[in-house]
């Protein structure tokens, strides 16, 4: 679109569109995103610990289009934790390649075929188990080989995937391993009724794994269906997950699910929207036996839960209800009010990812507590988006016997992008 002159309304569509020789099909595209977010943390669930910091996060990529057919994605990352008192993986990788990747388009009778390779961001689903990450400062790449169909309503991805490590240690020094790879499908479906059906089926693979009750060699299959659509005000979004394979001399059965449902008042002022939302994991019952059930989320995103990290999606069950309003078209309102309870006593109680609470397994009662959350999501300009995020969290007396304290989560967030 921006090859014809008359599109070019914005100040940096001068870079967006570089054109490079006489096929307007072949330009570059430059881009930029900065993303500044300070976050206030007082409660406190080891290994989270009470803090205040800075999250600063620069993103710079430039999109080559070859013809109609070709293209080559790179794109740079500085992301830092100033003042950060326990700096991990999620938090820092300073100058590093997020992505870079040649993508080459071969058209078909019925449909379009898209060939990926290279260090990309895809979406293994659709942010509930296999998110880019992109609540915490770093985002997760995978190092993956990719193919890509489409046609009408039908849409089926293979792929082979081994996760990015983040380092920062030296400038470019992420790295994947063959110890850890991801290989798979996902085939969905459009206007089934009115929504979608997607199932994604895939194997990890990790020689490094460690749960509470195992580790070592882990090969755990995965099979997930969803469905999720929107008809006369109601949406919804449910998904299940099940997951078999062994971890060393362990047997894993797993098991995960997701329910979101919601109601919209679309014709009345400010499109007030009610929603529901349940979800379980799976956790491990017996730590001595030879059955491992601790759910392993994948790569949860935050923005499905909390950005604060808790809860994590393994051993639990979450009820959370929610009201939202747009006073404006650019502005968005979220309150939500949630508890928690573990699956199973037997297992710890989780941070996001899988991360397991200090002094949790095996002690205390089911019901891990409650929390309320308001959010609100400004778009200040076509470039400019800003979010506040407050999160209070009431835990139970058995957290509270494992040395967690109450206490609130803020975030406050900038994002700048062309």
């Amino acid at each position: 679109m921006l090859a014809d002159p008359a599109f070019r309304t914005d100040p940096f569509d001068p870079i967006k569109y570089i054109p490079i020789g006489s096929d307007p099909r072949t330009y570059l595209s430059l881009g930029l995103t900065i993303r500044e977010r300070f976050e206030s943390v007082s409660f406190r669930l080891t290994p989270v610990i009470p803090d205040d910091y800075l999250l600063d996060r620069v993103q710079l990529h430039a999109d080559l289009h070859v013809g109609p057919y070709v293209r080559v994605f790179t794109q740079l990352v500085d992301a830092r934790a100033p003042g950060k008192t326990l700096v991990g993986p999620a938090d820092q990788d300073r100058l590093d390649l997020e992505q870079t990747f040649v993508e080459v388009t071969v058209p078909a009778k019925q449909g379009v075929f898209k060939i990926s390779v290279g260090r990309q961001e895809p979406q293994l689903d659709l942010q509930r188990f296999a998110d880019i990450r992109d609540g915490p400062n770093v985002r997760q790449p995978f190092d993956s080989a990719s193919v890509d169909y489409t046609s009408k309503d039908w849409r089926v991805v293979a792929f082979y995937s081994r996760p990015v490590d983040t380092r920062d240690q030296e400038p470019f020094d992420d790295r994947s391993s063959s110890d850890f790879t991801i290989t798979g499908a996902r085939v969905e479906r459009h206007n089934v009724g009115p929504g979608t059906l997607s199932v994604f089926a895939t194997q990890l693979r990790d020689d490094n794994a460690f749960y509470l009750a195992a580790s070592g060699h882990e090969r755990r299959n995965v099979f997930d269906v969803r469905y999720a659509g929107r008809a006369t005000g109601w949406d919804w979004d449910v998904e299940g997950m099940a997951q078999w394979g062994h971890v060393e001399e362990k047997t894993v059965r797993a098991w995960g699910v997701g329910a979101l449902f919601g109601y919209t008042w679309e014709s009345q002022p400010w499109s007030p929207r009610v929603g529901l939302q349940f979800d379980a994991a799976s956790g491990t019952a017996d730590p001595s036996g030879d059955t491992l059930g601790t759910f392993n989320p994948l790569f949860p995103s935050g923005f499905y839960e909390l950005l604060a990290g808790y809860p994590g999606y393994a051993n639990f069950m979450h009820l959370k209800s929610s009201a939202m309003v747009h006073p404006t078209r650019k502005l968005s309102a979220l309150v939500t009010a949630a508890l928690l309870w573990r699956e199973t006593t037997a297992d710890a109680v989780y941070l996001l990812p899988a991360i397991p609470v200090t002094g949790t397994a095996g002690r205390g009662s089911a019901y891990s507590g409650a929390y309320a959350q308001i959010r609100l999501d400004w778009t200040i300009s076509p470039h400019l988006a800003g979010a506040v995020d407050a999160e209070y969290f009431a835990h139970s007396e058995s957290l509270h016997q494992a040395g967690a304290r109450d206490g609130y989560f803020i975030g406050v967030e900038l994002r700048f992008g062309f």
